[in-house]
């Protein structure tokens, strides 16, 4: 299943990317092999997830997510964390 993600990192900044496997993705970040964006900026946090239909979907929506800015990435996270009943990990 495909999946767009964001995570926190290290200096408070977001990156927003597509997988099929979530739990492999989320250890190669962690491992600093995933991108170079967060290669630097371990550790990171997972703050957001969506599963998407397709992989067409799952890179529309990334791409979608990517130009917003952060006060609306912050906002689709607290929307997140609010629909599951979770407390929102941003402020």
């Amino acid at each position: 299943m495909p999946y767009v993600y964001m995570l926190r990192c290290c200096d408070d900044t977001y990156y927003t990317g597509y997988t099929v496997n979530i739990e492999r993705r989320l250890q190669q970040h962690q491992q600093g092999i995933a991108s170079r964006y967060t290669r630097g900026r371990c550790p990171v946090e997972l703050i957001y997830l969506e599963t998407c239909p397709s992989k067409s979907a799952a890179l529309k929506r990334e791409a979608a997510i990517k130009k917003l800015t952060k006060p609306q990435k912050t906002s689709l996270i607290q929307q997140f964390h609010t629909f599951w009943g979770q407390t929102p990990y941003v402020t």
